[in-house]
C-alpha cells in the first residue's frame, strides 16, 4: 500500500477548502483516508494553513510521500512555524 500525504477538497461551489489526508494512493481524490492531518484555506489572506506537524513527521517517517502542492505548504508551514519561535 502506497501511502500519500494529498489535499481532499470540502466546501461548495466556488468556495474551496482542503482538508490534508494521508489516504491510499489508489483511493479516489475525496474518498476514504487514513487519518486527517490538517486544513488548507486558500481564501484566507493569512493563517490559512493548520498542520499537527507531529503526525505529518510520522506519517512521512513511515514512508507516505506528500503531493507537490501539500509539499509546498509544508514547506510554509514550517517557515512559519520557525518564524513564530524565533520571535517568542
Amino acid at each position: 500500500m502506497a501511502v500519500r500525504i494529498r489535499m481532499q477538497r470540502r466546501g461548495s461551489k466556488k468556495r474551496p477548502f482542503y482538508a490534508v489526508v494521508a489516504a491510499d494512493s489508489r483511493m479516489p481524490r475525496d474518498g476514504r483516508f487514513l487519518e486527517k492531518l490538517g486544513t488548507y484555506d486558500p481564501l484566507k489572506e493569512s493563517d490559512n494553513v493548520h498542520l499537527e506537524m507531529s503526525r505529518v513527521d510520522h506519517w512521512i517517517h513511515v514512508g507516505a510521500v506528500p503531493s507537490g502542492t501539500v509539499a509546498k505548504l509544508l514547506k510554509r508551514a514550517k517557515v512559519a512555524s520557525e518564524a513564530m519561535a524565533a520571535g517568542a
